[in-house]
C-alpha cells in the first residue's frame, strides 16, 4: 500500500517545540535502574497517544506529562500554560503525582492510592494521556522482569513486587470503570494494558 499524506498535518511546530522543551528538561534523567534516556519514555507515551488518533494537545501533554513532578513544579506548569496553552497545562497537572518539583513526594502507597482514586475524576483527554503513560510503564516492567526477574523490584521506591502488581491491577480496574470516556483508540490501549497486567501476574 502506498504512503498516504495530508494537506492538513496533525502535528505542528507546537509539537516540535514541546519535544525540545521536554528533552531539555529531562536531559540528564535516566529510566529507573537503566542507562536508557528518560526521553524514550516521553516519546513512547506520545506515540501511544498519537496512535489513539488523539489531538495534538494530548500528544504535547504526553511529552510534558512528567515535567512538573520531575523537578519543574508549579513554575514549569505556568510556563507550559504560557507556551502551549491552558488545556495542555491542565492535562499535565492531572497527570502529576506531585507539584512541589523537589524533595520527598510522600509515601509510595499513599501517592499511588491517590493517583488511582483521581482517575474517576479525570477528563477524557487527561485519561488518555494517563492510560498511555501507564501502558508504557507496564510494558517496560514486564519486559525488564522477563530479563532480570525478581531483582527488578529493587528499582522501585516500594521495593516490593506485590505492591507494584497491586498498583497496576488497581489502575486497570480504574481505567476500565471509565472505558466509555476513552474513545475507540483508548479502548484498544486499555485492552493492551489488560494483557500486560495479566503478564505481570
Amino acid at each position: 500500500m502506498p504512503e498516504t499524506y495530508t494537506d492538513h498535518p496533525r502535528l505542528t511546530a507546537r509539537f516540535d517545540e514541546a519535544l525540545l522543551y521536554a528533552t531539555a528538561h529531562h536531559r540528564r534523567q535516566l529510566r529507573k535502574g537503566t542507562t536508557i534516556p528518560y526521553a524514550a519514555h516521553l516519546l513512547a507515551v506520545a506515540s501511544i497517544v498519537l496512535e489513539m488518533e488523539s489531538p495534538e494537545d494530548e500528544a504535547i501533554a504526553a511529552l510534558l506529562h512528567d515535567v512538573v513532578e520531575d523537578g519543574g513544579g508549579m513554575t514549569a506548569l505556568r510556563e507550559i500554560e504560557e507556551r502551549f496553552g491552558a488545556d495542555v497545562a491542565r492535562i499535565v497537572l492531572a497527570n502529576s503525582d506531585s507539584t512541589t518539583g523537589e524533595g520527598d513526594r510522600g509515601p509510595w502507597r499513599r501517592r499511588k492510592e491517590d493517583y488511582v482514586a483521581a482517575i474517576a475524576h479525570k477528563g477524557p483527554d487527561e485519561l488518555r494521556v494517563s492510560l498511555a503513560d501507564k501502558l508504557h510503564n507496564a510494558r517496560s516492567i514486564a519486559m525488564d522482569h522477563r530479563q532480570v526477574g525478581e531483582e527488578l523490584w529493587s528499582r522501585f521506591a516500594t521495593g516490593n513486587g506485590d505492591d507494584v502488581r497491586w498498583y497496576y491491577r488497581a489502575l486497570l480496574e480504574a481505567f476500565t470503570a471509565r472505558r466509555e470516556d476513552l474513545g475507540d483508540g483508548g479502548l484498544r490501549v486499555l485492552e493492551e494494558l489488560g494483557r500486560t497486567v495479566e503478564e505481570l501476574g
